[in-house]
């Protein structure tokens, strides 16, 4: 198999959870906040055919929920805190982290795809 066949899995991954091509790493794989490019401004891959559905959606709540958890257990054992101000401190790290997350958890499903040769890639 030549070197073109091959493609690194874990070199994907790393260029989409940093929101670059999966290809050349040099461009962007989306546009705004969710929106899949077309095709990367730097190599001319055809990008428009990834298909991630509601996986990034379903991991991202997954790791939200275990860093969250956690927290709640570690504060109300170590402190007397108000339930609303934990609450909604939890709340906000929440979204944020959720916002934060989900753009580069698609970025890598992205590069899975890619490397893995799925949907048109």
């Amino acid at each position: 198999m030549s070197a073109e066949i091959q493609r690194n899995k874990q070199q994907a991954v790393v260029r989409g959870f940093m929101l670059r091509c999966p290809s050349c790493g040099v461009g962007k794989t989306l546009h705004r906040y969710l929106k899949v490019k077309d095709c990367c401004d730097h190599c001319g891959l055809e990008l428009h055919h990834a298909s991630v559905d509601d996986g990034p959606a379903y991991f991202t709540l997954m790791v939200v929920v275990a860093v969250i958890f956690p927290l709640f257990a570690i504060i109300y054992a170590n402190f007397d805190p108000n339930p609303l101000v934990v609450a909604i401190s939890m709340m906000a790290l929440a979204t944020a982290l959720a916002l934060f997350l989900l753009p580069r958890v698609k970025g890598v499903f992205i590069g899975l795809q890619w490397a893995s040769r799925l949907h048109g890639f």
